[in-house]
């Protein structure tokens, strides 16, 4: 089969351009939305020496950190800056805001991948095994859990994992990237440690995924293609595989864009509760240390994570039914 590249690369430079506006709106919005926060960024930057510090040494700290200045002055200076690829200075971290991103947006990327290829062929699986029993006992069984799960907020999924297979078990580590005391990162370490956390956040996505399956497989089945194919005698899989998850996956593919976001907040939560070294500690201490730049900077990749989630999703429901095109 020859791909599409002309249509799918239109449709990639269409949703780019209509991204830079929501990407200015967003940026604008964070940095509204610090200025009116109730903390204040200089006694987050100064700390304990700031109950001290005189109202000169104040303001000269608020002058150098550029929180004297108005809100759109403040958010075209940073604006001006990342479009060159300054995307400024942490006041948390202490550090370049790149910098501060680039230690920390590998291990988190590393976490959602995981997790949602958990999520997604997990779910895929026992969607087609409810599928092709509708209302037996794997379907009532894997559905009730499905619902419950549904519920089941990321970070007590997380509580409860460490409960049990850290401290009543001790087959996994409960947190952290390696092990305690060790001054070098291994695959085998690190491995270990993403064990728990990928499979608490894939958990936590997986209920949808399996439901869109279960339904997409089961209306497929009832199709009268299907049953022309089991009345010619077709293999029972051949039917499965070839015809029924084929369609079924379709509506699937819509729900990977949509699911993005909770990945995300997800992933923060989950990031949390296991100590992973991901975005999730520096995202917390930069809201309430209204870390201006380090806000921005996350508010953005967040951002463009989901608009790429939401085109991915597109392009891949256009090549999986050519029907819908590329012209969204």
């Amino acid at each position: 089969m020859t791909l599409p590249w002309g249509p799918m690369a239109r449709m990639a430079g269409r949703r780019t351009l209509l991204a830079a506006p929501v990407l200015l709106a967003v940026t604008f919005g964070v940095f509204a939305i610090a200025a009116l926060s109730p903390f204040d960024p200089v006694k987050a930057y100064a700390g304990t020496a700031g109950r001290t510090a005189s109202q000169a040494e104040l303001d000269q700290l608020r002058a150098n950190l550029g929180a004297d200045q108005a809100l759109v002055p403040r958010w075209w200076d940073w604006l001006g800056s990342a479009v060159t690829g300054d995307l400024g200075t942490s006041s948390v971290m202490r550090q370049p805001v790149a910098d501060v991103i680039g230690e920390r947006v590998g291990w988190s990327a590393l976490l959602a991948a995981c997790a949602f290829a958990v999520a997604v062929l997990a779910g895929t699986v026992l969607g087609v095994l409810a599928a092709r029993r509708q209302g037996g006992p794997l379907d009532r069984l894997v559905s009730s859990l499905a619902y419950t799960l549904e519920a089941a907020p990321a970070f007590w999924l997380g509580l409860l994992a460490i409960w049990f297979f850290s401290v009543r078990l001790g087959a996994l580590p409960s947190g952290g990237l390696t092990d305690a005391g060790s001054d070098t990162v291994t695959f085998g370490q690190v491995a270990v440690h993403l064990v728990l956390p990928a499979l608490v956040l894939g958990v936590s996505q997986l209920p949808w995924f399996f439901l869109y399956v279960r339904q997409g497989v089961a209306d497929a089945l009832a199709e009268d293609p299907v049953r022309g194919a089991r009345a010619r005698g077709l293999a029972e899989r051949s039917v499965l595989l070839g015809h029924g998850l084929r369609s079924g996956m379709l509506p699937m593919l819509t729900l990977i864009g949509s699911r993005v976001p909770e990945l995300i907040t997800g992933a923060l939560l989950v990031e949390t509760v296991f100590s992973w070294p991901g975005i999730a500690a520096v995202t917390v201490q930069a809201a309430t240390s209204v870390d201006f730049p380090l806000l921005a900077a996350l508010t953005v990749l967040a951002t463009a994570a989901v608009l790429a989630g939401s085109l991915l999703s597109d392009l891949l429901y256009g090549l999986a039914d050519p029907r819908v095109g590329f012209d969204g």
